[in-house]
């Protein structure tokens, strides 16, 4: 019987601990896609307690507590930071077979070398343990990106955002590169009930009045120009799916006035809008050698009550079944038929889409570049073993498992980095359990090479920094 958490934690042969040990351990980590707060890291805060550091805007966690009978006061209400401490780590044996139950381990384990069994009995011992080193300069934001061999963090923004942290970050001697990333999704939900309110927000930041829907590309082309100047090398969209309507700019703009008149859309309008959009965009990042990303498949702020009393990304959505392949298919090959498809990652929150996005991305690799087009890491629900596995078995069975980017935290935790060993170890033990079946040549330096490409250099050379 193995310890639990031990060295070799989830590397099941020699060959593959060969390869974790002597490969991707080693290399640091270039984290493409986060929600960590760059003003946090800008100010280098330093939190008063592990409650602070572990579950503030955690809805992983959240979730798993209200499963587990704990009441929203201690979740997210009112009650001090140790009684919710209290509840989490009384929650924690109850995650067994959960990712929250490995990570949770981990990242006590990586971070404060705490080894203890995280319950009831344990909590106030590990509390006090981990706080004490918390309060401490060593164990500020920033340290702890350093402790974790950072090279690049990218995070995710608003159009509107000034950048100024991101700014300040560049601006100091901070030798992690902190990088904006452009989320402009809000300016796209036309039938959203704020989506007027985010059109005056945009014209203000930027300084331009909007009156149509070309004066909305303008906008939103001024504040890509000001995130190109801050070192944004990425988009992202987060969306139920790309719908598979045409448009042409007379239909579009027509919507458009519509909507600024206080009208509604209808759902196909909707989309037709949103793929416009999609479409022009799309263009603008190729222009500026930006990658593009999209998160597909969630459905969001299913719980209306709940939502109305503590607001969206709180821990009430869940993974949708959409129809994925022909919006997608049509959005691509528009931009790739007048050679305007940017580097783009796709990434699915369904497994039954796994093999889908993995194909798709093979119909528009051009071989200008090496992996242009990405079927992404499993994201959200699937960044879990199983999750994981089967993002990597699909993409090795269509395409080129050598070439992927790799794994990202998307979190917004500065404890949460232990996801990449997790990745790590589990791609090391996949290969390892090819080698130890013949299936694959036991030639360490080859293999080694690979591991260190999806764990660090792809990236590196994918996004150019």
């Amino acid at each position: 019987m193995k310890p639990f958490l031990d060295k070799d934690f989830l590397l099941q042969s020699e060959p593959a601990r060969r390869l974790y040990h002597g490969a991707a351990a080693l290399q640091p980590i270039i984290d493409y896609h986060s929600h960590l707060s760059p003003e946090h890291i800008a100010s280098d805060r330093v939190f008063d307690n592990l409650t602070q550091a572990w579950l503030e805007g955690d809805h992983y966690k959240w979730r798993a507590m209200r499963t587990n009978g704990v009441k929203e006061r201690y979740i997210t209400g009112d009650a001090d930071d140790y009684e919710k401490f209290e509840k989490w780590a009384a929650t924690v044996p109850w995650t067994v077979r959960n990712p929250l139950f490995h990570w949770t381990h981990l990242e006590l384990k990586r971070t404060f070398d705490i080894s203890d069994f995280l319950g009831p009995r344990s909590a106030r011992k590990i509390y006090e343990t981990a706080s004490a080193q918390l309060r401490t300069p060593e164990y500020s934001v920033r340290n702890l990106l350093r402790k974790a061999k950072f090279e690049v963090v990218c995070t995710t923004d608003d159009p509107c955002d000034s950048l100024e942290h991101h700014e300040t970050i560049r601006d100091s001697d901070f030798e992690i590169q902190v990088l904006p990333t452009f989320r402009p999704d809000k300016y796209l939900a036309i039938g959203s009930e704020a989506f007027p309110e985010q059109i005056r927000r945009l014209s203000n930041a930027a300084a331009t009045v909007i009156q149509t829907h070309e004066d909305l590309l303008a906008a939103l082309e001024k504040r890509i120009d000001f995130f190109d100047r801050m070192g944004c090398r990425l988009s992202d969209h987060g969306l139920e799916r790309i719908p598979s309507e045409s448009f042409t700019a007379t239909e579009v703009e027509a919507i458009f006035q519509r909507r600024l008149d206080g009208g509604t859309v209808s759902p196909t309008e909707a989309g037709v809008f949103l793929v416009a959009m999609l479409d022009r965009l799309g263009r603008m990042y190729h222009r500026r050698d930006w990658a593009q990303q999209f998160h597909l498949g969630a459905l969001r702020n299913n719980n209306t009550r709940l939502l109305r009393q503590l607001g969206p990304d709180t821990g009430f959505d869940s993974i949708g079944d959409f129809d994925q392949a022909t919006g997608l298919s049509r959005f691509l090959d528009r931009l790739d038929a007048d050679d305007q498809l940017p580097r783009t990652i796709l990434y699915n929150l369904n497994p039954r889409d796994n093999e889908v996005l993995a194909t798709m991305v093979g119909n528009f690799n051009d071989g200008s570049i090496a992996g242009k087009m990405q079927f992404g890491s499993a994201w959200w629900f699937l960044d879990q073993r199983d999750g994981m596995e089967r993002q990597i078995n699909a993409l090795s069975n269509m395409g080129l498992l050598s070439r992927f980017i790799g794994m990202l935290t998307d979190s917004r935790s500065f404890l949460s980095f232990p996801r990449h060993e997790y990745f790590r170890r589990i791609l090391c033990n996949l290969l390892g359990d090819d080698i130890e079946r013949g299936e694959v040549p036991n030639d360490t330096d080859w293999l080694s090479g690979v591991v260190n490409g999806i764990s660090y250099l792809n990236a590196k050379a994918y996004f150019k920094f």
